[in-house]
């Protein structure tokens, strides 16, 4: 296309959440004039989310490794920059000097980016904890459309044993507050501050994704109205990733595939926005041999210890690029090496079992 493509990389999954509940992290990335993204990236995105709870040290995750390879592959591969974004909108659950472990992490990768993160660039700020007012603007946008209203409901009442549940255990918001009238609103809002939800139509929203082909989701069935900002004033990362896609020139997003059923909801709120959506790309996520989802609460593969018994980068790149479908098995290799052989095509449909078997192989 005449513009770039921008993909996103998330390295947190939905669930406890790859580049957030859902989290995510991201890089920017710009092709021919246009920008990606890279944690949380046909060029990539990274975006990069650094949110954990409070107490616990942020895991530095394989998941992200791999998500920051594949996006800074697919966008090296088009001949696009990279810029460096930072998804803390959650700022008192983000530790102190993760962006800066996150940098280093991908320094020693050597998957460098030209814009964004603690250096800056022309978009910044970069870090989306510094960007609110940015997103009060857009938010405001929808207010006067008629478009939000207040939800008084709490956690209990959301996660209640009656509230409607999909198949894959996701809550569907049963739109308890979308009717309350102006007298009950009143009358909640005495005493507690409300979150602000967007109305969702009973539409069907379809993309295809360029890694799973054809996704089709009725908003209102399958997702349910959904929070633009929580009662604290915190915005929420839909609104944040979709105003800051369209402002950073983002064209493509790549990401884990748990994210691929918030698509059709970023779609909708790029369409109402006005803003011209990117295309996506949803890559596998790392299984454990026992089937377990690696998650940041398990600690599993934490790039921090791989780093400690790994005597060089070439070694893990290769494990991750073998993981990936790009190489037929493990090899010393640098992330410049891997470009000729990238190929979105090459990389697989089904989830990545990860063994310490394979990974014992590379450990000192």
């Amino acid at each position: 296309t005449a513009g770039a493509t921008v993909g996103r990389l998330y390295a947190l999954s939905t669930a406890g959440s790859i580049l957030g509940t859902f989290l995510g992290g991201f890089v920017l990335i710009s092709f021919f004039g246009s920008t990606a993204i890279l944690w949380g990236v046909a060029l990539c995105m990274l975006l990069l989310s650094l949110c954990n709870a409070p107490a616990k040290p942020w895991p530095r995750l394989l998941l992200l490794a791999l998500c920051a390879l594949l996006a800074w592959l697919s966008a090296k591969k088009q001949g696009g920059t990279i810029t460096l974004r930072i998804e803390d909108l959650d700022k008192p659950r983000c530790p102190a000097g993760s962006d800066m472990l996150l940098e280093d992490d991908l320094h020693w990768l050597g998957l460098e980016w030209d814009t964004g993160g603690s250096a800056g660039g022309k978009d910044a700020p970069y870090y989306q904890s510094r960007r609110f007012d940015i997103y009060a603007a857009y938010f405001a946008q929808l207010q006067k459309l008629g478009l939000t209203y207040p939800c008084f409901c709490n956690r209990a009442e959301l996660h209640a044993a009656q509230a409607p549940h999909l198949s894959d255990g996701r809550i569907l918001y049963a739109g308890t507050c979308r009717h309350l009238t102006a007298e009950q609103t009143a009358a909640k809002a005495r005493t507690k501050d409300p979150a602000q939800r967007l109305r969702l139509p009973d539409t069907a929203v379809s993309f295809i994704d360029g890694h799973y082909g054809p996704y089709t989701q009725n908003l209102a069935a399958e997702c349910g109205d959904i929070i633009l900002r929580r009662s604290d004033g915190v915005y929420a990362y839909q609104l944040a990733v979709a105003v800051d896609d369209a402002l950073m020139g983002i064209t493509e997003i790549v990401r884990g595939c748990d994210l691929l059923s918030s698509t059709p909801q970023q779609l909708y709120l790029y369409q109402l926005l006005g803003f011209t959506p990117p295309a996506f790309i949803h890559v596998p996520l790392l299984m454990a041999a026992d089937g377990r989802r690696l998650s940041k609460r398990d600690r599993d593969l934490d790039l921090g210890f791989l780093r400690q018994h790994f005597v060089s980068p070439q070694p893990l790149i290769g494990l991750l690029a073998f993981l990936a479908g790009l190489l037929p098995a493990p090899e010393s290799v640098s992330a410049k090496e891997l470009l000729p052989l990238f190929n979105w095509q090459k990389v697989p449909h089904n989830n990545i079992i990860v063994s310490e078997k394979l990974l014992n192989l590379f450990k000192l």
